[in-house]
C-alpha cells in the first residue's frame, strides 16, 4: 500500500479517538489574564510563601540572628531575573557581570542590587533543614520534594494534553553533591539530575515528570523501570484515547497491552536486545524495505533505514502499514513515530 504524505489507511481505532477538548482547562481560563498571572497558575503563592519561609529560616540560622527577611514580592523579582539570564544571557556569562554599568542589562540593577540578589542566593531554600535528616530517610528527593510536587499538580491543573504525548528523560545539569546525580555520556551536559518527563507534543507543554532517584525506586514485581515510568506520568490522562511515544528504553509488548487495556495506544522503538524482536528481524535486509509481524492488537514495523542499520516500531496506533511513495519508502509508522517523538528534549 502506498501513500501521499497526508494519508492514512483504515479507519481511526476507538481508543485513538479523543474524548475531552485540549488545551488550558476552565481554572485556567478563568484565572489566567497575562504572563504574570499565568505564572502564578503554576508558582503559586502558597509555593512561593513557602520558598520565603524556608529561605528566611536558613538565613536566620547562618547569620545567628533574625534580622534578615525576605518578601513574596522580592522572591518574585529574584525569579524574573533568574528567567531574564537564562532568556537573554549566554550560558557561559557571569551572572554578577550582568550588573555591570558597560555591560550589563539595565533590567537587572533596575530590579534589585547585585548584593542584594546575591544574598537570596546563598539562603536560597526550599525545605527546613531541622526536619531534614528524618525525610531524607524516606525519600532522597525530600529537599525539593513539596514545592516540585505542587508544581506537577499545578502543571496537570491547567492544561489538556492533545492526542499526543511523548514520554522520555531529560538530563538538567548541575554541580550540586546529590545520592542521585547520572552520568551520561551521550548528552550535552554530561553530569546532572535526571527527570523522566511527560511533554504534549502539539503545544510542548510538559504534563507530568518524575526525578529518577537510583534503582530504590518502588514498583510492581516484574514491572521494567520503564514500563513503571509511562504508566505513573501517562496515569493522570489514561482512558481518553490518546497515544503515548516512547523510545526503546520504555516500549515493550506488555506496556503496550497495559495501555489499551486503559484505551491508549504506544508507537515506539524496539531495541535489538528486546525479547519480543524476533530473531529473523534483526537480520539485514534489502536497503529501504519493510517488514510487518502483527500480534493480538500490535504491529511491529520493521524497516531496513541503513545498509546495516534497521528500524523496529511497535504500535497499537496502526491496524495496516503503508509505506509513502518516494525513493526511501518510508513506512507509516516509522513517519508517525518521527513527527511525536522530538518534544521533550
Amino acid at each position: 500500500m502506498v501513500l501521499h504524505p497526508d494519508g492514512r489507511p483504515g479507519r481511526r481505532q476507538s481508543q485513538n479517538v479523543l474524548t475531552e477538548a485540549a488545551g488550558p482547562t476552565a481554572h485556567a481560563k478563568r484565572n489566567v489574564e497575562d504572563a504574570l498571572t499565568a505564572f502564578l497558575r503554576v508558582f503559586d503563592d502558597g509555593m512561593l510563601k513557602h520558598i520565603r519561609d524556608c529561605t528566611v529560616a536558613e538565613a536566620h540560622r547562618k547569620n545567628g540572628d533574625s534580622s534578615w527577611d525576605l518578601t513574596v514580592a522580592e522572591l518574585k523579582a529574584f525569579i524574573a531575573l533568574l528567567y531574564v539570564h537564562g532568556a537573554q544571557c549566554a550560558k557561559n556569562i557571569e551572572l554578577s557581570s550582568l550588573w555591570s554599568e558597560e555591560w550589563g542589562i539595565p533590567f537587572f540593577p533596575q530590579t534589585m542590587s547585585r548584593n542584594r540578589f546575591r544574598d537570596i542566593m546563598r539562603f536560597l531554600r526550599f525545605d527546613r533543614k531541622e526536619t531534614r535528616r528524618a525525610r531524607l530517610q524516606d525519600d532522597k528527593f525530600a529537599l525539593v520534594r513539596a514545592t516540585w510536587d505542587r508544581f506537577i499538580q499545578n502543571s496537570i491543573a491547567c492544561y489538556k494534553p492533545g492526542a499526543n504525548i511523548t514520554i522520555d528523560e531529560q538530563l538538567f545539569p548541575t554541580k550540586a553533591r546529590c545520592r542521585f546525580t547520572q552520568y551520561m555520556g551521550n548528552k550535552p551536559d554530561k553530569f546532572g539530575i535526571k527527570f523522566w518527563l511527560a511533554a504534549d507534543v502539539e503545544s510542548k507543554y510538559m504534563v507530568n515528570g518524575s526525578p529518577y532517584l537510583g534503582k530504590e525506586e518502588t514498583r510492581s514485581p516484574g514491572q521494567l523501570v520503564g514500563e513503571s515510568v509511562v504508566m505513573k506520568l501517562a496515569e493522570p490522562f489514561l482512558g481518553k484515547g490518546r497515544n503515548i511515544t516512547t523510545d526503546n528504553f520504555f516500549t515493550s509488548l506488555k506496556l503496550a497491552t497495559a495501555l489499551q487495556a486503559k484505551k491508549t495506544s504506544l508507537v515506539g522503538t524496539l531495541g535489538r536486545q528486546k525479547r519480543e524482536l524476533p530473531p529473523s528481524m534483526k537480520q539485514p535486509a534489502e536497503l529501504f524495505s519493510t517488514k510487518v509481524l502483527m500480534c493480538a492488537d500490535a504491529t511491529l514495523t520493521v524497516y531496513q533505514a541503513k545498509q546495516k542499520k534497521n528500524v523496529c516500531i511497535l504500535s497499537t496506533v496502526h491496524t495496516g502499514v503503508g509505506t509513502f511513495s518516494g525513493a526511501k519508502a518510508n513506512p507509516e509508522a516509522v513517519t508517525y513515530y518521527n513527527n511525536r517523538k522530538y518534544r521533550v528534549d
